[in-house]
This record gives structure tokens, sequence and C-alpha cells, in this order.
């Protein structure tokens, strides 16, 4: 998701002017992209299949996102609208003899993070959503966010007057991973276990096929489907990230680092980026809560 900017500014950074709002997203719709392999039925191995994902993270296209998908035995890479023609054909060159593993299909619009359970939290010149509340083994109390947040921001507020504080950035990670830790210092702000409408109990993964919901600053609570599991998204300039769910859930500016979840209360996710609206739908990738939780060893509550 992207971030959503509070105030204009000029002469950004890189990575800065990547994740910084702008007018919209573009109706996300998929088709298949031919393959020069279609025709063939030939069966990959598990290695192979593995050769074939790392082939696509080496021809390091900008706006791709990929993911082994063990029911069609191939390697599903979707592509965003920038994504030329030459370069898939690039993909496909990388992945020579595997090349017939690559299942390609696109999507419109553009992969970004989205930086705007799911109160908007403002840092910098930025909007965010608020993941999950969690508790450290002392019961000192921190909120989950995305690592890009982090980023961009170290002291986060509840307003864009930013005139009531929240806490400071403890740790973040990104790229490679995408959450963020921050630790309360308003001691007068209530913490809620819920995500949404739902109380969280837990922290898990989903499977492939499931419904999932996502609450979000910019657009509420919207839910979708998991399509994939363990996917690699590359955002451009550098910022892959790893170990990503993939789902059919629309997200927009400014719902980055906002809670996926269950609504049986399993917290699942926290959002990354994507492309699409929630007037079309679109794709979107979520950071996996269980490794963030383990890594700053916090539990849900």
């Amino acid at each position: 998701m992207r971030i959503k900017r509070t105030t204009p500014r000029s002469g950004i950074a890189r990575r800065t002017r990547l994740i910084a709002a702008g007018s919209g997203f573009l109706a996300a719709a998929a088709f298949a992209v031919p393959s020069a392999h279609a025709a063939e039925a030939q069966t990959f191995s598990a290695a192979q299949l593995t050769q074939t994902s790392d082939a696509v993270r080496s021809a390091d296209v900008a706006g791709t996102a990929w993911a082994v998908d063990a029911k069609t035995g191939k390697v599903l890479v979707t592509v965003d609208s920038t994504v030329s023609q030459a370069e898939i054909n690039k993909i496909k060159a990388q992945a020579g003899h595997n090349a017939g593993a690559l299942k390609i299909e696109r999507t419109a619009g553009t992969f970004t993070k989205y930086i705007a359970g799911g109160d908007a939290i403002y840092g910098g010149q930025y909007r965010c959503s608020l993941g999950f509340n969690v508790q450290d083994s002392s019961g000192a109390y921190y909120f989950l966010t995305a690592g890009h947040c982090g980023e961009v921001a170290s002291t986060w507020y509840s307003n864009s007057g930013h005139t009531t504080t929240l806490g400071t950035n403890t740790r973040y990670s990104f790229p490679t991973n995408d959450y963020a830790i921050v630790k309360y210092s308003n001691t007068s702000i209530a913490k809620s276990g819920t995500a949404g409408n739902t109380d969280i109990k837990s922290a898990g993964t989903p499977s492939v096929g499931t419904t999932v919901t996502r609450d979000g600053s910019t657009t509420g609570i919207h839910s979708g489907r998991v399509t994939a599991l363990n996917a690699t998204v590359n955002y451009g300039g550098g910022d892959v990230v790893y170990g990503m769910i993939q789902t059919t859930v629309c997200a927009e500016g400014g719902d980055s680092g906002g809670p996926l979840y269950s609504t049986s209360g399993i917290a699942y996710g926290l959002t990354s980026g994507g492309s699409g609206n929630c007037s079309s739908g679109g794709t979107t990738f979520f950071q996996p809560v269980t490794e963030a939780l383990s890594v700053y060893g916090v539990h849900v509550f």
C-alpha cells in the first residue's frame, strides 16, 4: 500500500517517492500472458521449481511477484502494468530450460507499498494503519505495523496534527521483511486486542483458499481469499520482500500496516502492498504476523 502523505512535499528520496501517495490505483484484472511453452505437458520437480523461482528473482524485474503453486506444479508470476513484454521475455530467458514451469499473469495497476487494529497512525508526513496491539513477557504494550512505515518515521501519533503521541519505533525490518514494532509511551491510550470488529485471540498462518479479512485506515474492512503463500514481491529500487501472503483483498493508499485476520479471531498478517483499489479489486500482499511476533518476542492479546 502506498504511504498516504498528509502534507505536500518535493524533492523526496527515491524510496520515499516510491511509497508516496499518488492519485490512486488502476482497476486490477488478471489475464494470462501466453507462454511459449504452454503446449508442453512437462512435469517439474520441486528442485526445478525452486530453481525457477530463483531465476525470477535473478531477473530482478520491478513490478513482479511470484510463488510456487503446488496445485499446478508451476511458479505463478504476477506482473503489474509497468512490466513490458521484453521484461517478461527476460524472466523466461533467465529461467532457461525451466521456462515451461512459469505461469505468468498480468494485473492492472502498479505494485506499491500501501502506507497511510486498522486505526490511522501518523508519522512524519505520512499516514499508516495500526496492525495489532501486542505485549511482551513483562506486560509492556506495543503495536505492530509495516516495516516500510517504520522506515520513514520514528514517532507515531493518533492524529494528523501530531498532538497526541502514541509511541516510538523500537525496531523495524524492510526490505526483505515488512514489519515494525512501536512501543507505547502514552499510558492514557486504551490498547484494544481487537482488529476491526473482531477480538483477536491467537496468531497463525492461513491456507491457500482461506477467506480472510483486512482492516485499514483508508478503506475500512474488506474480505477476500488467499491465493498464494511464501510469495516474493519486487517493488523496485531494491525493495524486495519475501515470504508474503498473496490475496484478493482490496486495499488503497494509507492501509499499510493494517491487520489481516480471520473472523474467528486469528491474526494472519500486516498489509504490505499491492495494486488495485476497493472499487474494482486488486492483488495484495501481507507480511505474516507470526514472524514478527517471534522476532520481537511479543504476543497478541
